[in-house]
C-alpha cells in the first residue's frame, strides 16, 4: 500500500533464543518478560525483559513439560505449572532457600487453566471450576488461601495494569465475569454478556478467547471484542466492539470500530489508540475513541487514518553459523508466527524477537486533511509538542497554508488545553497554601504534558519566525497575531507582553502606524510598562508614540516613577513637576532629581522655577525652605546663589 508508514517496531527489540533452539517460549504480560525454556528447564531457562536488569538465566529440575512459567512482581518468586492440578514455587529472594514447594488446586477434580500473580506474594489459580486467591509465604515454603469462588470457567484473561481477571462462563462462553484484586482482597464485579453475531439456525456460535482482549484506554478499562459477522449478514465486515468495564456499576457497550473488511485480525493499544492488524492485507488501522462524532450511548468509529503497513525493518541474523559480516535480513511483517500481547507488544517466536509497537506522529500530518481533527488527534498523543508546532507553522506558510477560520480553530484547541493546565496548577497552588482538608486525599501536582503549548512555545517556534518571513502578506500576518491574542483572551489567559511587542514591531515594520494608533486607542493591546517602554523607543520613527506611551503609563497608575523618568529624559521638567503634583507625589519626590534635570537644560529661569517650587514644598512640610542634608542639594543651592545672588536666596528664606 502506497503512502507513509505511521507505525513502527521499536529499534531496540528484546532478543531471545528462537523457537528452533528451545522447547517452549512463554510471555509474562505483568513483567513484560519472555521465558525461553529448554528441556523442561534442566538445560536452562533464559528470561529476557525490557531491560538488562530484568533478564535472568537459571536451571531447574526437569519434572515434565512446562505449561506456564511466570515470576512474581520484582522477580521474587517463580511459579511453574507442569500439570493440570498444581503449581510449583521457587524462591528467588536472597537468603531464602531455593528449594521448590508445590501447591495443588483446592477444588476437587478441577483442571487448572493457569495462574496470575497480582502482587509480589499473591497469586490466583484459575481452573475450570473457579478461582482461588492465595498468599505465598516464601519463608515457610507454603501458601495460604485468602478467598475462593466456584464458577464454571471456559477460559480467562488477565489485565496486569488494573489487576482484573475476566472469566468466560456458560456454554457459549459469552457471559463474562470479572474479578478485581487489591492487596489481600478480591472483589466480584458485575458480569455482562457479549452480543454474538446472529447465525442461521441450528448453528450456534461460541465466544473464542482469541476474539477478546482487555486493555486500558484513556485510563479506563475496556473489554475489546473482535466481532466477525457471518457472510449472510447485511454487513459482513468485521468490527471491534468495546465494553467499558467500570470497577463499580454495570459494564456497558460504548464503542464500535468499523474495520470495513474481513479476515484475521490482532489488536494492540499504543498511546491510547486502538491498533487493528489485518494479516491478509498486511496493513494496520488505528482508531481514537475520543474522536467521536456524537455523544450517543454507543459511538461508531471509522479509522482515523487510511490503512498502512508497519514500517519495514531488518533484524540481524543470530546463531553459531552466522558470520559477523552477514547483513541484517528483512523482518517478516504480519507473519503467522507473530503473537500480539497488550498493550503494545509483538513477539515473533520463530525469529526470537520481542518488539514494542510505536506510533510515528509526523507522517499522520499529511494523512488528515481536516486540521481541526488533526489537532484533536495530536493533542492526545504522548510526544506531540514539536509535531503540533510544526503543523502550526505549516498552517501559516507554504503549501499547507490554512484560512484564518482554520487557524482560529487550531489556536482555540491549543489554548483550551493550555487553560485547563493553568487552572489545574492554580487549584493545586491554592490547595497547598490552605493545607490538606481533613479526610481528603492529598492533591497531586498537575503534570505538564507535551500537549500544553504555552505562549512561549508559540512565540519561539511559530509566530516569531512567521513574522520574519518576507513572503508573508502583512495583512494576514497581523490577522494571525491578533487571532492568537483573541483566543488567549477568550480563555481568560493573561497575554504576555512579548506577543504585544511582536504585534507592534510587525506594524512598524510595515509602516502601519494608523493601525497601531487604533489598536492602542481602543485598548486592543493591553497596557503594560514593557509595552510603554517599547512605544517610547519608537518615537524617532513615529513621533506620536511618545504621547501614546505616556497615556499608557498614566492609565496603569502604578507607573508614576516611570512617567517622571520619561519626562525628565525628554527635558520636560515642568510637565514632570505638574504630573507629580496631579498624583499627589510632590511631597515625597527627590528634589535633586528635578534640579539635576533643570540644570541640564541650560535654562536658568526653568532652574529658578523648579528650585523655588521645592523650597515652597519644604516650607509647607517643615516650616523652613532649606533642604535637608540627606537630599544632597548643596551644589544646587550654591548654583542658585551664583545665578540670582544672595538677595534672591534670602528672599526665598522669608517665604
Amino acid at each position: 500500500m502506497s503512502g507513509e508508514h505511521y507505525l513502527e517496531l521499536c529499534n531496540n527489540p528484546v532478543q531471545f533464543e528462537n523457537a528452533s533452539s528451545v522447547n517452549n517460549v512463554f510471555f509474562d504480560e505483568a513483567n513484560k518478560q519472555v521465558f525461553a525454556v529448554r528441556s523442561g528447564g534442566a538445560t536452562g531457562v533464559v528470561v529476557k525483559g525490557p531491560d538488562d536488569k530484568s533478564s535472568v538465566a537459571f536451571r531447574m529440575d526437569d519434572k515434565g513439560e512446562v505449561k506456564c512459567i511466570k515470576f512474581s512482581i520484582g522477580n521474587k518468586i517463580l511459579a511453574v505449572q507442569r500439570t493440570s492440578k498444581s503449581v510449583d514455587f521457587i524462591n528467588f529472594i536472597p537468603d531464602y532457600p531455593h528449594t521448590e514447594f508445590t501447591h495443588e488446586c483446592k477444588m476437587k477434580n478441577a483442571n487448572l487453566l493457569g495462574f496470575c500473580w497480582t502482587n509480589w506474594n499473591e497469586i490466583v489459580f484459575i481452573s475450570d471450576q473457579g478461582i482461588e486467591f492465595y498468599q505465598v509465604l516464601p519463608d515457610k515454603r507454603t501458601v495460604k488461601l485468602i478467598k475462593s469462588q466456584s464458577i464454571n470457567v471456559n477460559w480467562y484473561q488477565y489485565c496486569p495494569e488494573t489487576a482484573v481477571i475476566l472469566l468466560s462462563t456458560t456454554v457459549q462462553g459469552n457471559v463474562l465475569q470479572p474479578f478485581a484484586f487489591r492487596t489481600g482482597s478480591m472483589s466480584k464485579m458485575s458480569k455482562f454478556e457479549i452480543e454474538l453475531p446472529v447465525v442461521p439456525k441450528p448453528a450456534k456460535l461460541s465466544l473464542s478467547e482469541r476474539d477478546i482482549a482487555m486493555a486500558t484506554i484513556y485510563s479506563q478499562l475496556y473489554v475489546m471484542y473482535l466481532k466477525h459477522h457471518s457472510r449472510t449478514a447485511n454487513s459482513p465486515s468485521a468490527e471491534v466492539v468495546l465494553y467499558h468495564l467500570a470497577r463499580e456499576g454495570v459494564c456497558k457497550k460504548t464503542h464500535v470500530l468499523k474495520l470495513n473488511t474481513t479476515g484475521k485480525f490482532a489488536l494492540n493499544i499504543v498511546d491510547n489508540l486502538v491498533v487493528v492488524h489485518h494479516q491478509s492485507s498486511q496493513t494496520s488501522l488505528i482508531f481514537d475513541i475520543k474522536l467521536k462524532e456524537s455523544d450517543s450511548a454507543v459511538s461508531t468509529h471509522q479509522p482515523v487514518l487510511p490503512a498502512r503497513s508497519i514500517q519495514p525493518c531488518s533484524i540481524p541474523l543470530s546463531g553459531p553459523a552466522v558470520a559477523p559480516s552477514q547483513p541484517p535480513v528483512p523482518c517478516q511483517l504480519y507473519s503467522s508466527s507473530w503473537s500480539v500481547f497488550q498493550p503494545d507488544i509483538i513477539i515473533s517466536a520463530s525469529e526470537g524477537y520481542l518488539w514494542y509497537l510505536h506510533v510515528m506522529l509526523s507522517p499522520t500530518v499529511n494523512l488528515l486533511s481536516d486540521k481541526g481533527k488533526l489537532m484533536d488527534f495530536l493533542l492526545r498523543r504522548r510526544d506531540c509538542k514539536m509535531v503540533i508546532l510544526s503543523v502550526c507553522s505549516q498552517l501559516l506558510d507554504g503549501e499547507q497554508k490554512g484560512s484564518l477560520p482554520v487557524v482560529a480553530t487550531v489556536f482555540d484547541k491549543l489554548n483550551r488545553v493550555y487553560k485547563d493546565f493553568l487552572e489545574a496548577e492554580q487549584s493545586y497552588t491554592v490547595a497547598m497554601e490552605s493545607g490538606p482538608a481533613r479526610g481528603s486525599a492529598a492533591q497531586k501536582r498537575p503534570i505538564r504534558t507535551q500537549a500544553v503549548i504555552d505562549q512561549s512555545d508559540m512565540y519561539t517556534h511559530v509566530l516569531s519566525a512567521f513574522t520574519e518571513r518576507k513572503a508573508a502578506a502583512h495583512k494576514f500576518t497581523i490577522a494571525v497575531l491578533m487571532e492568537y491574542i483573541r483566543s488567549l483572551n477568550h480563555f481568560q489567559i493573561t497575554v504576555q507582553h512579548y506577543l504585544y511587542e511582536l504585534v507592534i514591531k510587525t506594524l512598524v515594520q510595515h509602516n502601519l502606524f494608523y493601525m497601531l494608533h487604533q489598536f492602542l486607542q481602543y485598548h486592543v493591546l493591553t497596557d503594560s510598562k514593557p509595552l510603554a517602554c517599547l512605544l517610547l523607543s519608537l518615537e524617532s520613527t513615529y513621533p506620536p508614540a511618545h504621547q501614546l506611551s505616556l497615556d499608557m503609563l498614566k492609565r496603569l497608575s502604578t507607573a508614576n516613577d516611570e512617567i517622571v523618568e520619561v519626562l525628565l529624559s525628554k527635558q520636560q521638567v515642568l510637565a514632570a513637576l505638574r504630573f507629580i503634583r496631579s498624583v499627589g507625589a510632590h511631597d515625597n519626590m527627590s528634589a535633586r532629581k528635578f534640579l539635576d534635570a533643570a540644570r541640564q537644560t541650560g535654562d536658568d529661569m526653568l532652574f529658578y522655577t523648579v528650585f523655588r517650587s521645592f523650597q515652597q514644598r519644604n516650607q509647607r512640610l517643615r516650616g523652613s525652605p532649606a533642604f535637608n542634608t540627606g537630599e544632597h542639594c548643596e551644589e544646587h543651592v550654591l548654583h542658585f546663589t551664583q545665578l540670582f545672588g544672595e538677595q534672591a536666596q534670602m528672599k526665598a528664606s522669608t517665604i
